[in-house]
């Protein structure tokens, strides 16, 4: 029997006229290149992404064209989140901080047509430029450059074309696609991941549970991810869908210019890399009682696992910070770590423990742990790889037909090891390629990395199989120390061992100036294990280092 319920598509266009009429005098702040803050409403972004619909569909745009973005965190981006999919065609984000070479192959392999591009990015634009073939470039300009021949403006292009107060967007379906990212490509060439309007409808609906991120209408949300990784975590979108308001950072991610910005806004949500925020507790200590933040404030860290540290430090602060796990591939959100009612009752350290692991499944999301002989309990101490699907998963890349990451029954192979305690708690232990095979035994880098910067001299680190005649391979630490301090390996082994048996330590300690990370700010292991691979254990030890280069 058939229900009698109403159907209604779930599409952007109906989040962007839900804000339009319901909050429509909510602000949306932006920081331009220069400092300064352009203020505007929803009612203003309703207003130009209805515009750049019109303007697109004028141009020629059609149901799935690829629309590229080549752009910071600002206002004109959450328009084009919104203007695009309008269209019924797809909103690509270009990550701007990638080689030419990769930038340019993503936008061939994309298809782009039209790209709208900043115009304090026209340089990287001008690199890729002979080696890409896009119709139409149109450029938000500040009034601050002379728009390149070829170009247009991004301004004029809005205003050329007046929108009719019964104007209405074209027919479109929930599976539609309405997003476009790649992956950071750092196994292979990058793979394009298209999000239809359901499910970043359903992702959106998701972090905004109270047992989740709890976006809501009381919010200041200040997205410090980039827009152009995996769509910001989903932030503009469920910002605009609550009503709260937003905050854009532009480029600008210092941490005592994010601090003052989070201060005068009194942001109370907001999310990023471990990178950034460990850069900010550390000018929280250089510089007590500066800011002055939000009571309440939320702090959102993904990425990579955030080390216990970070939650005590913070919450020192006053501050709350909540772990999630997703992947470019689950439009990114798949968990979330928020604490159950009865763990309240548990001790401090136990509920740092449960805290700084990646959390529950989101409703509809379904997780398994795999190992070689199947799927593993959830006890909490078996390992395996993670598995997921759910309504916004993906179950392909785009023009790529086949790939392993998916099992003949829908799952997606996620490449994280995993343990899943009695309770449904997801705690990742690793990638499967950065993990440590030591004798048979298997060691993992992120528990290692995350007591290491525990320790008060670390600012941050780097743990990597190197390999080895006896064992296989054995763990190196690579390490960045705060400004000032030293330490010596003994000391540092001393300090391990109070968590780690003695074989899993690291046998050697480097001290470098600075770590490698992917453009969306992820430690580069690849790179670290290319740079030490020449390293050699003495065999009379097993112990020291021998660098052979």
């Amino acid at each position: 029997m058939q229900s009698t319920m109403m159907s209604s598509p779930l599409l952007l266009t109906g989040m962007l006229e839900h804000a339009a009429k319901l909050y429509a005098d909510v602000e949306v702040v932006s920081v331009r290149c220069d400092g300064s803050r352009h203020r505007c409403t929803y009612r203003d972004v309703h207003r130009r992404a209805r515009q750049l619909s019109a303007a697109l569909q004028g141009a020629g745009i059609a149901n799935g064209d690829r629309v590229a973005t080549l752009m910071w965190n600002e206002h004109e981006h959450l328009e084009s989140y919104f203007g695009v999919p309008a269209t019924g065609a797809v909103v690509h984000t270009l990550n701007l901080r990638l080689h030419p070479e990769e930038l340019a192959y993503i936008v061939n392999h994309a298809q782009d047509r039209f790209l709208i591009v900043d115009e304090v990015l026209l340089e990287i634009f001008e690199q890729i430029r002979p080696h890409v073939r896009f119709e139409r470039v149109f450029v938000v300009d500040h009034g601050g450059r002379k728009i390149p021949e070829g170009c247009e403006s991004y301004e004029a292009f809005l205003t050329q074309t007046s929108v009719p107060p019964n104007y209405h967007y074209p027919d479109l379906s929930e599976e539609d696609a309405a997003a476009m990212c790649y992956t950071s490509g750092t196994t292979g060439k990058p793979k394009g991941v298209l999000y239809s309007h359901r499910a970043i409808a359903l992702h959106s609906l998701s972090m905004a549970l109270p047992d989740h991120l709890h976006f809501s209408r009381c919010d200041t949300v200040l997205p410090a991810m980039s827009m152009f990784h995996a769509n910001a975590w989903g932030f503009p979108y469920a910002a605009t869908m609550m009503g709260s308001k937003l905050v854009f950072p532009g480029r600008n991610l210092q941490p005592e210019a994010l601090l003052d910005l989070m201060a005068i806004e009194q942001v109370t949500l907001t999310g990023a890399v471990p990178t950034v925020w460990l850069a900010v507790l550390n000018a929280m200590d250089c510089h007590p009682g500066r800011w002055k933040l939000a009571p309440g404030l939320r702090i959102v860290v993904a990425g990579s696992a955030a080390p216990e540290s970070m939650f005590r430090r913070f919450d020192q602060l006053g501050v709350r910070v909540i772990q999630p796990w997703g992947m470019t591939e689950t439009t990114p959100l798949a968990t979330v770590c928020t604490l159950k009612p009865h763990m309240e009752n548990q001790t401090e350290d136990e509920r740092y423990a449960i805290r700084a692991k990646q959390g529950l499944a989101s409703p509809f999301i379904e997780i398994r742990s795999v190992d070689e002989s199947g799927e593993t309990p959830w006890d909490g101490v078996t390992t395996g790889e993670l598995h997921v699907r759910g309504p916004w998963v993906t179950n392909s890349y785009f023009r790529l037909e086949r790939d392993d990451r998916w099992t003949p029954d829908g799952w997606f192979r996620t490449g994280d090891v995993v343990t899943i305690d009695p309770e449904g708690y997801v705690k990742l232990t690793d990638r499967v390629k950065d993990l440590i095979k030591s004798g048979g035994e298997w060691i993992s880098s992120v528990d290692l990395e995350n007591a290491l910067v525990a320790h008060a001299s670390i600012k941050e680190a780097a743990v990597i199989a190197v390999p080895h005649s006896k064992w296989q391979e054995r763990p190196l630490a690579v390490i960045v120390l705060k400004d000032g301090c030293k330490v010596c390996d003994s000391d540092l082994r001393d300090f391990l061992s109070q968590r780690f048996a003695r074989w899993q330590l690291p046998d050697a300690f480097v001290f470098v100036d600075k770590l490698p990370h992917t453009s969306t700010g992820k430690l580069l292991k690849s790179k670290l294990r290319q740079q030490f691979n020449r390293w050699e254990w003495d065999p009379k030890t097993h112990a020291t280092p021998v660098r052979t280069e």
